[in-house]
């Protein structure tokens, strides 16, 4: 029997308060009673037959980087917990409330969303959902734990480096991070101007179309029709499968392996000279630092302290870039990417982990030089595609009550995110065929 939006709605309310302590480091605000307002509307419109489309009565939470009427968007620092209330919503906001959808609270965050890991001392860091004495992955960390632990039905995150793909693999739910230009991202709390992606992450493919469809103005229709047999794949072997956890590269080559039986072309690529390229062109300083620095001026000015010490870190490198080296940067990354294109112009999509490791405890990470280690390790394979603007998901394939999580990650063209998503729909149908 199908349960109300209301009834769906109690059920989550109710998750958020028995987790105590760790829900409200999941959850930086709860809108319990606008949130059952909006589930009994929709109730009253199924009622009546009428329908604003597959999110209505969905719950639906919001990265706390996204502007909610009224309400203060932290984006997890407590520089700005004395900011100014937002006028209006974020356009995303605005376009899922237009669905139909319920939004039921704004979820935790590594501050400024600089950083793969997920630690936030000014709000608490939110346990991962298998294990929490390990990492829930960043910086949408609240998004993924909501997700896995049935506290929303889906999450909204940001994707700069990976931060809707990594809390998507490492606590076995499924993130999706589109081309750039894809989804509007006025009202909300930026990061990069050149790299910042909307996200949502879900329980499935089709929960991330769904709100991916409704973000980016796109008509709501069912996706093309595509099998997991006849894709060209192409895996790039070399420096994005090095340092690798044995638990991620045996998930990894498990399922290499059965989409090379069912017919499909899967070959080794030689990609590491444009898998290195975004390494080595920022070298002597990135485009997120550089741009982060520039967004959060006012406060290295008038306040540095007040920021998480590993975070103020990475902002902080961002000041010493010359303007010469970012116009370079600039300018090499559009012919990069304009070469990766006709490099990978035969393949439907590529296919690799989405993180190296399966999530590290949280105390594993207490120094500085634990912490950026297993930051750019953990960022390594995800940050490589928003570089190239493609498209790309995570979807979990370690899928063992008894394991920790791990993501495959599975890129493709840019602008063609439909295509990517129907791709990823008939792989995910075939993954949990291979549930133990």
């Amino acid at each position: 029997m199908q349960t109300s939006s209301v009834q769906r709605a109690e059920r989550t309310f109710a998750a958020i308060q028995e987790a105590g302590d760790e829900g409200r480091r999941i959850f930086t605000q709860v809108y319990e009673q606008s949130a059952l307002a909006a589930a009994r509307a929709a109730d009253e419109r199924a009622k009546n037959g009428i329908t604003l489309g597959p999110l209505d009565g969905r719950m639906v939470s919001v990265k706390d980087l996204y502007d909610i009427a009224g309400e203060v968007t932290t984006a997890g620092s407590a520089v700005l917990r004395s900011a100014d209330p937002a006028r209006r919503d974020a356009v995303i906001v605005h376009r899922l409330r237009q669905a139909g959808a319920v939004i039921v609270g704004k979820t935790n965050m590594t501050e400024f969303a600089f950083s793969g890991i997920g630690i936030n001392p000014h709000y608490g860091t939110p346990g991962n959902a298998r294990d929490v004495t390990r990492i829930p992955g960043g910086s949408s960390s609240g998004a993924g734990v909501a997700v896995a632990r049935g506290m929303s039905e889906i999450s909204i995150g940001s994707d700069t480096g990976g931060s809707v793909r990594i809390p998507s693999a490492l606590n076995g739910v499924t993130g999706f991070k589109p081309t750039q230009s894809r989804v509007p991202r006025e009202g909300a709390f930026p990061l990069s101007f050149s790299l910042d992606t909307v996200g949502p992450l879900a329980r499935n493919v089709i929960d991330c179309a769904q709100a991916d469809a409704v973000m980016s103005g796109q008509a709501l229709v069912d996706l093309p029709r595509r099998e997991a047999r006849g894709l060209r794949i192409g895996i790039p072997r070399g420096l994005l499968f090095t340092e690798m956890d044995t638990e991620v590269q045996g998930a990894f080559d498990q399922v290499a392996a059965e989409l090379s039986r069912l017919g499909n072309r899967v070959e080794d690529m030689q990609l590491d000279d444009w898998c290195a390229a975004p390494f080595k062109l920022q070298e002597n300083g990135t485009l997120v630092a550089a741009e982060a620095a520039h967004i959060h001026a006012a406060t290295l000015a008038s306040n540095p302290d007040a920021i998480d010490p590993f975070v103020l870190a990475r902002i902080r490198r961002g000041e010493t870039i010359a303007a010469a080296h970012y116009v370079s940067m600039q300018r090499a990354r559009r012919q990069l990417q304009q070469s990766f294109d006709a490099r990978v112009v035969d393949c439907d999509v590529l296919l690799l982990p989405t993180v190296a490791l399966v999530a590290p405890r949280i105390d594993s990470l207490a120094t500085a030089g634990a912490f950026n280690q297993a930051n750019m390790l953990v960022l390594r394979n995800t940050s490589v595609f928003n570089f190239y603007d493609l498209p790309a998901m995570s979807i979990p394939i370690n899928v063992g009550s008894d394991r920790l999580p791990v993501g495959l990650m599975v890129v493709g063209r840019r602008d063609a995110d439909t295509d990517l998503l129907a791709v990823c729909a008939a792989l995910q149908a075939q993954v949990e065929m291979l549930k133990p």
